[in-house]
């Protein structure tokens, strides 16, 4: 493996490491908001902590966190989720953490980064993103 340089063999492999670690995080924290707090504790949490629309916010972040680290481990609309990422911690951030200071919210700025990345990149290589693409090039090529 050279210094420098990445084959897309460990391209591939660091995106696939890289999207498994955040969705482990986002899957832990979605089941806690989903099966111990339950959409009626995160909208009070969130309502307390002056989140707009907590109604709506809460449990949508309970489904984005949980169903959407499972598909970002399978790499299954990997952008978008990543996407949907990115503002869950950049709510979390900008409305919650900051007073406290960057050590309050280091993990979220961490998740939001790597979401951000994985926005940018895709899944990479090992994912349902990337056979469904290859599936899509193959019928496209058929006359």
């Amino acid at each position: 493996m050279p210094l420098f340089r990445s084959s897309p063999r460990s391209l591939a492999l660091g995106l696939t490491a890289l999207r498994l670690a955040v969705a482990t995080i986002f899957i832990r924290h979605g089941a806690q908001k989903l099966f111990v707090f339950g959409f009626a504790g995160v909208t009070g949490a969130f309502t307390h902590m002056g989140v707009p629309l907590p109604g709506v916010i809460g449990p949508l972040i309970c489904l984005l966190e949980f169903f959407g680290g499972i598909a970002l481990a399978l790499g299954f609309l990997t952008r978008l989720i990543a996407l949907g990422f990115v503002c869950d911690m950049l709510g979390a951030i900008l409305l919650v953490l900051l007073p406290k200071g960057f050590s309050g919210f280091e993990l979220e700025f961490l998740l939001l980064g790597s979401s951000l990345a994985l926005a940018l990149t895709g899944a990479g290589r090992f994912s349902v993103d990337d056979m469904l693409a290859d599936r899509q090039g193959r019928n496209l090529a058929k006359p």
